[in-house]
């Protein structure tokens, strides 16, 4: 089946784990959207201009985009489980704490940014890790699936708990509504609890700095194909649709002249659109490529967007609402899933947040800037711009693939020996240049080239800030690879990190050497400040 996935849509559920941590945040889920129901209605109360009221979605993206890195950092360094824990806690007390503001009537709009902004950084905080940890969860075969069902919770919650926030926000107030919130986070908390495992890996080595640990991250993402792929496709989607969920309050009261129940209820067409796109998803992937339905997600999204504008019947605006929903689960189940398939789990959670910081930096500057566009065109006009330039898009964008990493192994391979030295090298030390000499016959050179490229990209990936192969001029035939690294430390995680998939193409590599023995591999380190001692490198074999 295109996609990786195997079995049914719902074999996830077999899985004990899964089914009880989809629950719990599923109920989060729901009190989150009742929250967003109630943050929008509450600021065209306050301050109804368009501007404003797109800040409260700015308000909820700024953050994840903020700090989606060191979160990501912190999720692969610490337990994600642990992490889960603390963030949803804290979540909980930020929204008792806005409950009881609420109840004294001492919110003006800017208190409103202020508590939204928040609960966006406590998600920020806790969203690389949930992605993270899917994987753990299920086998790879239905990781997809997965996937899907992450996206049918937050749906599910987007068709009940719009609806339910509305209803509530009217009969009960915006207190309420706060409160169940607040409580929905403690259902998760509960099932955290519950789950009692380790969920980083096992390492040998010393924890990597914060600051490491994010640039380690974002090198990989520049020198990761199927990730930088995946990411120039979600920038160009997000961007787009973020004008109508940011502008969504406003075509509710304006257009379609409603009241906070309509607004819950075009939410909840957006959900349940979303709930129909998962259930078509696993059917719609057995005919088109990733590529082809992130085309037509892109378009249905640039259709909501026109409807939406034009539609002045609450009946067109639900018809949106649903194609909107479609489009947007469709292309973040794509999205994600290429995400997923691009990170081996020791920067997992470092990609995810990257992700997630395309995802949500685009629906900043997409929220403030149709926002802005909208107070001064017009909200119909702004509303047709967004889905005019979706559509200019896709075939600006359709030469970046999705799903390259998905037949590669990133289990860590151990092919790399241990390097042997003939005297003590600390962590810290550093720069630490490592060589190896391949013979290359003049029919295999071009091949040669070619891997080479390939390899350059995997050692950069991984940790070289510097690398290059060269041909000796004086004996024809010799090359010589070198790459320099940070560190020793980050040389023996380079070892740690090599890929089952790095392993098949190095196999390739040295398959072409025609020396007598393997490639030869040398280490060098610059020698400490103030030690006149030479430090000779020693040869082995990796």
């Amino acid at each position: 089946m295109p996609g990786g996935m195997s079995g049914s849509a719902f074999s996830p559920f077999k899985h004990r784990v899964f089914t009880v941590l989809w629950t719990a945040t599923l109920i989060s889920n729901i009190g989150t959207w009742m929250f967003n129901v109630t943050s929008g209605w509450v600021m065209t109360e306050l301050s109804p201009s368009p501007l404003m009221v797109s800040m409260v979605q700015a308000a909820t993206a700024l953050p994840i985009f903020l700090f989606a890195l060191p979160a990501g950092a912190l999720g692969d360094l610490f337990d994600r489980r642990r992490l889960l824990l603390w963030t949803q806690m804290l979540l909980a007390a930020v929204l008792f704490l806005f409950a009881g503001l609420l109840s004294r009537d001492g919110v003006n709009a800017w208190i409103l940014l202020l508590f939204t902004f928040l609960t966006g950084m406590g998600t920020a905080f806790a969203a690389p890790a949930w992605q993270a940890i899917i994987p753990r969860l299920v086998p790879r075969n239905i990781l997809g699936f997965a996937i899907i069902l992450n996206g049918v919770s937050v749906n599910i919650a987007r068709a009940i708990g719009p609806a339910l926030g509305g209803l509530i926000l009217a009969v009960a107030g915006a207190v309420a509504t706060v409160l169940l919130d607040a409580i929905s986070y403690l259902a998760v908390v509960a099932a955290l609890v519950w789950w009692r495992t380790a969920t980083t890996q096992a390492d040998t080595l010393p924890r990597e700095r914060l600051s490491g640990a994010m640039r380690a991250g974002v090198r990989f993402a520049l020198h990761s194909t199927p990730l930088r792929h995946t990411l120039f496709r979600a920038f160009a989607f997000f961007i787009c649709a973020a004008a109508y969920w940011a502008l969504l309050p406003l075509v509710a009261k304006e257009i379609l002249q409603g009241d906070p129940s309509l607004y819950g209820i075009l939410l909840t067409a957006l959900g349940v659109g979303a709930v129909v796109g998962a259930l078509l998803l696993p059917v719609i992937k057995q005919h088109m490529s990733a590529d082809k339905i992130l085309m037509l997600a892109t378009a249905g999204a640039a259709l909501c967007s026109l409807m939406f504008a034009y539609g002045e019947h609450t009946g067109m605006g639900i018809a949106a609402g649903l194609i909107g929903g479609i489009s947007w689960l469709s292309a973040v189940a794509s999205l994600n899933f290429s995400t997923q398939v691009a990170l081996p789990d020791w920067v997992r959670a470092r990609g995810l947040a990257i992700f997630q910081m395309v995802l949500f930096g685009a629906m900043t500057v997409g929220s403030l800037g149709w926002g802005q566009l909208a107070g001064v065109i017009g909200l119909p006009l702004a509303l047709a711009a967004s889905g005019l330039l979706a559509l200019l898009l896709i075939p600006v964008t359709v030469r970046f693939k999705l799903n390259l990493g998905e037949h590669h192994d990133y289990t860590p391979s151990g092919h790399w020996g241990e390097p042997a030295v003939s005297m003590f090298v600390s962590h810290d030390h550093g720069p630490v240049l490592v060589t190896l000499e391949y013979r290359i016959a003049d029919a295999d050179c071009d091949a040669f080239y070619s891997l080479m490229q390939e390899l350059g990209v995997i050692r950069r990936r991984d940790g070289a800030i510097q690398w290059g192969f060269f041909e000796d001029v004086e004996d024809h035939g010799r090359f010589i690879e070198i790459f320099i690294v940070e560190s020793w430390l980050a040389h023996l995680r380079q070892h740690a990190r090599v890929s089952a998939a790095d392993k098949i193409l190095q196999d390739k590599i040295v398959a072409l050497h025609r020396g007598a023995t393997p490639p030869r591999v040398t280490h060098a380190v610059t020698p400490p400040v103030g030690n006149h001692l030479q430090a000779i490198p020693k040869t082995h074999h990796d």
